[in-house]
């Protein structure tokens, strides 16, 4: 038996994921990933690429994704709170412009697997968060694709945060909306 819970999202491709924690006096302990683990519950990617940021409260990264050379993501909160968001990109799936939103934390040591064909972003909750994340494929900068994280259409309900403001990269107040991204 493995020692992680996998729960499939109502959007097919997202995953989030609880490890088992042994805690006691000293801290804790946690596998943070064990590739027997993932394929026993039916998680059969791998990864080429780990990433680690550090962000303050208010800033939001996203909705990236990568257009010829898709990105699986595993992501996860080292230290701090974000609310961390995918929103479907696949054009044959019948969720395509659906959003799904899970909150991760260092505290709560949930991870998130976001399949390749999603926008992925997060909007940090805390003073600071530190972000870790394992990818199926390599950064390419020139293929880099985004939406806007406002977008209408999408209409993602970010959490709320009394008198924070807004922190956004200069490249991620440009993106544009579903709409305008992809025409069929």
């Amino acid at each position: 038996m493995g020692k992680i819970k996998v729960t499939a999202c109502e959007i097919e491709g997202l995953y989030v994921i609880e490890p088992t924690v042994f805690q006691d006096e000293r801290g804790y302990f946690v596998e943070t990933y064990n590739q027997n683990d993932f394929r026993e519950a039916g998680l059969n990617m791998e990864f080429v690429q780990d990433n680690q940021s550090m962000s303050v409260r208010g800033v939001l990264r996203g909705l990236h994704y990568q257009k010829q050379f898709p990105q699986g993501k595993l992501v996860r909160v080292l230290r701090g709170e974000v609310f961390d968001v995918a929103v479907d990109l696949r054009a044959d799936s019948k969720t395509f412009g659906k959003w799904f939103g899970v909150r991760l934390s260092g505290e709560n040591k949930k991870m998130f697997y976001v399949s390749q064909g999603f926008a992925h972003g997060f909007l940090v909750l805390s003073d600071e968060a530190e972000f870790a994340y394992k990818c199926t494929d390599f950064y390419r900068p020139g293929d880099e694709g985004g939406l806007a994280w406002n977008d209408p259409e999408i209409g993602i309900q970010w959490p709320p945060q009394e008198g924070v403001e807004l922190i956004i990269s200069d490249k991620d107040t440009k993106w544009g909306g579903l709409a305008d991204t992809f025409r069929f």
